[in-house]
């Protein structure tokens, strides 16, 4: 049996996220659409799994996935047949044979997540599905002290949707950067891993101070007090994407 390593990227503004939610769901998910196409291509039942789940409307760069299978296509066949047969708005960039035991999201160690934002209310006509608009003037200085803030291990319940769990909500950023990119103000954020709308709430948390709606030391006070409702805003997923996974 052999393990197939995928590296992707997708433009996610059509699809309702990268998981399938049930055997006979998911047919719009990136998840559901490379299955289709794995198992037609080596007449197996082909599962995969990804570095992480993508939200509907996130896009990717750097998506890692992983399937086993039997077929003897050769790396070079399987990725010029996948880019045949899936949807130009998905793309293998690599594929290649990897050790038995390698899981593209447990053995992950890093990711990192870029948020794109435009100021004011000017057209972004070429960029308008993978930018976020924000009509108010943002202080970048004030941005990046927040971000401080986020970097570190820290608890993020308050910066996710996650509901009560036992598992751990406990995460670490490496970094977190903002600065400005031409006329675009880009938001890096890279760590070990993140909860369920975690990018998505930080980045608008930060946006709200940007703006003047909040003071960069309130993030201590939102990440000590464990509550969504203590956050930022939730920042539209078109303006998101997946850059990169380390291993």
């Amino acid at each position: 049996m052999r393990n197939i390593r995928l590296l992707m990227e997708y433009d996610g503004t059509r699809y309702d996220g990268w998981q399938r939610l049930g055997k006979n769901s998911g047919k719009n998910t990136i998840q559901g659409k490379l299955e289709d196409v794995l198992s037609r291509m080596t007449g197996e039942a082909v599962e995969i799994s990804a570095s992480g789940r993508t939200d509907a409307g996130v896009h990717a760069r750097g998506q890692v996935a992983n399937f086993h299978t039997e077929t003897a296509m050769s790396c070079m066949d399987i990725q010029n047949y996948l880019n045949h047969y899936l949807p130009e708005d998905i793309g293998i960039l690599e594929v290649k044979d990897v050790q038995e035991r390698f899981h593209s999201r447990l053995n992950a160690r890093g990711k990192m997540y870029r948020y794109r934002v435009v100021e004011g209310e000017t057209p972004c006509v070429f960029d308008r599905k993978y930018v976020c608009r924000w009509p108010k003037p943002l202080d970048v200085q004030a941005m990046n002290a927040g971000a401080a803030l986020l970097v570190g291990r820290h608890d993020f319940l308050a910066f996710s949707s996650v509901k009560k769990t036992k598992k751990s909500t406990v995460r670490e950023l490496y970094s977190v950067d903002v600065y400005r990119h031409g006329r675009e103000i880009f938001m890096d954020f890279y760590g070990n891993g993140f909860l369920y709308h975690m990018v998505r709430i930080m980045a608008g948390t930060l946006l709200e101070i940007g703006s003047g709606e909040r003071r960069p030391e309130e993030i201590k006070t939102i990440l000590e007090s464990g509550d969504r409702q203590m956050a930022g805003v939730m920042a539209p997923a078109l303006g998101l994407c997946l850059m990169e996974v380390e291993y």
